[in-house]
């Protein structure tokens, strides 16, 4: 997904707006298996996902749990760094080679003190992420294994050709061994 339209995705904005936005960004790449944001550490940068694959995580003593997955078009960021300017408390690791687009957030901070539409659009983002992590949590509390990777098919089938196996039974909560169940049982 080209970054204009990305942004028009979020919210629409005027145009000469939408020129300053996108001045601010850069086009990165990075190689499969690296880790993007870090936790304990303070993040100084959003991206959104032109070309791959990423998960969240967080480290646990005898394994990682991974909660999200992003593709193209999607934003990275932690949210804890972005509104409170306070370390981060997740991983964010690319699956796959990627490109990105990135900004640094104090960029986006200035032009949302300069700049209605960029200030709207920005509350848009953070608008559409609470209502993702809304959806994520809520999903996790009421909804069986089955059902969440049911959902993750309906909603995200290239994530089962793109993430390993054992990462999607982390995302689920569960083993291999009950997500190849779980597969059988839908196939």
């Amino acid at each position: 997904m080209d970054l204009p339209s990305l942004i028009d995705s979020i919210h629409p904005i005027k145009h000469e707006s939408k020129i300053l936005l996108l001045s601010k960004f850069e086009e990165k790449h990075f190689p499969k298996k690296h880790i993007l944001l870090g936790s304990e550490r303070m993040e100084h940068y959003l991206y959104f996902i032109k070309k791959g694959v990423v998960r969240a995580f967080f480290n646990s003593p005898d394994k990682d749990i991974s909660f999200w997955f992003g593709t193209e078009g999607d934003p990275i960021l932690s949210m804890q760094s972005y509104v409170s300017h306070r370390k981060s408390y997740e991983n964010i690791e690319l699956i796959e080679d990627s490109t990105l687009y990135e900004i640094r957030i104090s960029d986006l901070q200035e032009l949302y003190s300069t700049n209605i539409d960029i200030a709207n659009w920005g509350r848009k983002l953070a608008e559409q992420e609470l209502i993702k992590t809304e959806k994520l949590f809520l999903s996790r509390q009421f909804k069986s294994a089955s059902d969440r990777y049911a959902e993750l098919l309906k909603e995200n089938p290239e994530i089962i050709q793109r993430v390993p196996l054992k990462i999607i039974a982390s995302y689920l909560g569960i083993t291999q061994v009950s997500l190849s169940r779980i597969r059988a049982e839908i196939k």
